[in-house]
């Protein structure tokens, strides 16, 4: 009789235990990031650590301007560097001049309008705006034929190009042989300023727009003049609005020299008074308010360039 055969028995299996979790390493209290975050080449600057880097060499510099003028007898006389103090009494002295006038019945008339102040301000940024307006209306479609268009680069960049070089305070002799001692002599001064920046600019703005662009709408059936319209118009404009920025910061610096010249009303002019007769508070007092119009006028370029190109990525 044939032995039955046994079936080999199950041998029961156990789960293996899972492995230990790591333990976290420590951290320290506060460090949220990495100091590498902070001085990566090239690398966005965290947040929290804008402000205190934009304001630490300003306070610095301040605190030591103090320190330089305290006193009755400061360590720099006040000629040469006056205190923080006089150079606001100063900017008050300026800005209450000339407040009060008497009208044709006798009485005297106070008004903040009158202030010669707010004229010198109101007569400067007029002529930057004309001209920069000027300035852009010849420079743009010139750059754009210049960018787009290379026989009329070669045409035009051997006179266009020994301009960027040459010093524009030059040209004011010829300006008033050619314009006058009046308005017409510091708009031009002030457009040849911003002219000779800006052209530039606009034509490699427009050089920068990538070719695979401009072949694919000539490819489907655009003509010259739609691909400049539709293409490298809206591609280089972020470009060149952004060097506004640059612009307005050249306008401010040859105003000064432009309202030097049979000038009533001026930043320019209110310096070169204060300059002839030796009140140094003042003259800091008008650089001062040069300075924070440019930084105002320099954030709203800024802002318009972000809500006109909303659909860029940029971090300024």
């Amino acid at each position: 009789m044939a032995e039955a055969t046994e079936s080999p028995k199950e041998i029961p299996t156990t789960p293996a235990a899972p492995a230990p979790a790591p333990k976290p390493r420590p951290t320290v209290k506060g460090a949220s990031r990495s100091k590498e975050s902070i001085w990566g080449l090239r690398k966005p600057i965290p947040q929290s650590y804008r402000w205190p880097f934009a304001l630490a060499l300003p306070v610095i510099l301040f605190i030591a301007w103090l320190i330089l003028t305290a006193g009755e007898r400061p360590l720099i006389n006040e000629l040469f560097l006056p205190s923080p103090g006089k150079v606001l009494h100063g900017l008050s002295e300026l800005f209450f001049r000339d407040q009060c006038h008497v009208d044709p019945a006798g009485q005297k008339v106070c008004s903040v309008l009158d202030s010669w102040l707010l004229k010198c301000i109101g007569w400067s940024f007029l002529r930057i705006l004309t001209s920069f307006l000027l300035a852009a209306a010849v420079a743009i479609p010139l750059g754009i034929f210049m960018g787009a268009w290379e026989p009329i680069n070669r045409l035009l960049d051997p006179i266009m190009a020994p301009l960027r070089y040459m010093p524009i305070s030059a040209f004011i002799p010829l300006l008033i042989l050619w314009l006058g001692i009046d308005e017409k002599e510091k708009i031009g001064f002030l457009f040849l300023g911003v002219f000779v920046y800006l052209l530039p600019v606009v034509i490699a703005s427009i050089r920068a727009v990538p070719e695979e662009l401009v072949q694919t709408a000539l490819t489907l059936g655009a003509s010259r003049f739609q691909v400049i319209r539709t293409v490298l118009l809206p591609a280089a404009m972020p470009d060149i609005f952004d060097s506004f920025r640059v612009m307005n910061a050249i306008s401010w610096t040859y105003v000064i020299l432009a309202e030097f010249v049979n000038t009533k009303f001026g930043l320019g002019r209110m310096i070169d008074l204060a300059g002839s007769h030796t009140k140094t508070a003042e003259v800091f007092a008008g650089i001062l308010v040069i300075g924070i119009i440019g930084l105002a006028t320099d954030a709203l370029i800024r802002l318009g360039s972000r809500a006109f190109f909303s659909w860029r990525e940029i971090d300024q």
